[in-house]
């Protein structure tokens, strides 16, 4: 992609050139990936101000730098481009520079506190069997087809947003299945993209650090349904909405395109009926207004994975695809990495590992557990540093009353003491233990071969927080530290 520096300009109302027109090669708010004819967007940070690496970048062969700041000193040959808000400027600027990538492929993005990712892996697994290529954005990972790309969010930026789907136009995707924070929606991640099918799996506590109000946060969610509803250059437009979550209300008040609802417990389009759990797979009958009920089952377990099963079946269908590859594709599917991942080191009781870092996804997970299981439940969780610390108590309340053994340990505590943190969470433990066995265990490693050791035969040990990390992140450190290596290394020493 090459623009010239006069047409970004253009965009921008108030925006002032200083400095020689140039040819723009890449848009880059990472120094480190500055390269030859970049217009580098020095945005300050709270650690971090990217005014300083500017030498830096223009070493790298730099062109231009965007900035808020009127007087920025730069050396010569660097043109200045001034905006009056350097984040407004990026979400217009990047979806032109890539040509507005997600003009050529449907998009589908799907918002919620818990299940985006489940759903996603279930949409792109049905996808593919109808024989689309397809381009996943997402918590775990970005794929374009088979190959695999770290992400550090579950939405990218706005500048590395658009250059992957920039990338999945030219290696001919024809879908992409997006997985949208309320982060994302907020900061405007997501801006120049068009989207065809927008899910809402749901809306529990979550983030209330960073929206301060549930009516806050589900405003955020609810933008991806204003999106979905603009007129584009696409069309098929659909909202494929849960009808058991009261919050899909405001996702509706936000939608103005045909909506397809799913539920268990409400009167929806689209239901599962005569639902049978065991540990490693359920069976249900999917039941559509107007088509033949189909059994099915399907290698994950959960009431909470119905839903899922459901909202991606809901995408699926918005999407029109054929209702033989929607039950195929199911009937074949195996899970999702830290989803109620089963750890199977031969051992006489089970070891599940999931992401549940939420009340609503550690109920979920837990009661699914005691469903499937015969002795005792063994919960090992913690609680993220630096993030909403109003859920600490209310998980370990939780924890308490729906596990018969508790182990409390760090998540990734980040810049707080993570004695502190299990503190916090112990005030909602206390109250209701009672009798249950009960430990507090900083180190996460200590933690789960403790709860290992303690399990019997038919009992289930619950990793909860971490799912598919591969990392804790400490004060002053990322280490590598995987709950399911951890927990094999546990078995292998009985």
């Amino acid at each position: 992609m090459i623009k010239r520096l006069t047409e970004l300009a253009a965009l921008l109302p108030d925006a002032r050139l200083l400095g020689d027109d140039a040819e723009i090669t890449s848009i880059e708010r990472d120094s480190r990936c500055v390269r030859k004819g970049a217009l580098f967007a020095c945005i300050t940070g709270a650690h971090v101000d990217a005014h300083s690496f500017i030498p830096n970048v223009a070493r790298a062969g730099a062109r231009a730098i965007l900035t808020e700041r009127e007087n920025v000193n730069v050396p010569a040959g660097l043109s200045v481009l001034h905006v009056p808000n350097i984040q407004e400027a990026l979400d217009v600027i990047a979806p032109y520079f890539y040509d507005y990538p997600a003009h050529s492929m449907r998009v589908i993005g799907i918002t919620g506190t818990n299940g985006k990712t489940t759903t996603s892996y279930l949409l792109r697994a049905i996808l593919r069997h109808a024989g689309k290529r397809v381009g996943l954005v997402g918590t775990i990972q970005v794929m374009m087809e088979d190959e695999v790309f770290p992400t550090a969010n579950t939405t990218p930026d706005v500048i590395v947003m658009q250059q992957l789907l920039a990338e999945m136009r030219t290696r001919g995707m024809d879908v992409v299945v997006m997985e949208v924070s309320s982060h994302a929606l907020d900061q405007g991640r997501v801006a120049g993209i068009e989207f065809d099918t927008a899910v809402f799996t749901n809306l529990t506590q979550d983030h209330l650090d960073y929206h301060k109000t549930m009516e806050n946060y589900a405003r955020a969610k609810a933008r991806l349904f204003d999106l979905v509803s603009e007129q584009g250059s696409k069309s098929g437009k659909t909202a494929v909405l849960n009808a058991d979550d009261g919050a899909s209300a405001t996702m509706r008040a936000h939608t103005r395109c045909p909506v397809i609802s799913y539920g268990v417990e409400q009167p929806a389009d689209l239901a599962a009926q005569d639902v049978r759990l065991a540990q490693d797979g359920m069976e249900l009958t999917l039941v559509h207004r107007g088509a033949r009920p189909v059994r099915i089952h399907i290698g994950i377990t959960g009431l909470f994975n119905v839903s899922n099963v459901l909202a991606a079946t809901g995408a699926a269908l918005a999407e029109k695809i054929p209702a033989e590859d929607i039950v195929a594709a199911l009937s074949a599917f195996t899970g999702v990495p830290g989803r109620f991942e089963l750890v199977r080191a031969g051992q006489d009781f089970s070891v599940i590992v999931d992401y549940a870092h939420t009340p609503d996804g550690m109920e979920n997970v837990l009661r699914t557990a005691r469903a499937v299981t015969a002795g005792r439940i063994i919960a090992v969780f913690g609680c993220g540093g630096d993030r909403d610390r109003t859920k600490r108590p209310i998980m370990g309340r939780m924890a308490a009353e729906l596990a018969d053994i508790v182990v409390l340990t760090s998540d990734n505590p980040r810049t707080e003491n993570p004695a502190a943190i299990l503190d916090e969470v112990e005030t909602g433990v206390l109250p209701v233990i009672g009798t249950k066995p009960y430990e507090k265990l900083v180190d996460r490693r200590t933690a789960i071969f403790h709860a290992v050791q303690t399990a019997r035969k038919g009992d289930t040990v619950v990793i909860l927080g971490k799912g598919h990390e591969n990392y804790q992140i400490l004060n002053d450190q990322t280490i590598h530290f995987d709950d399911r290596e951890t927990a094999r290394e546990a078995i292998g020493g009985l």
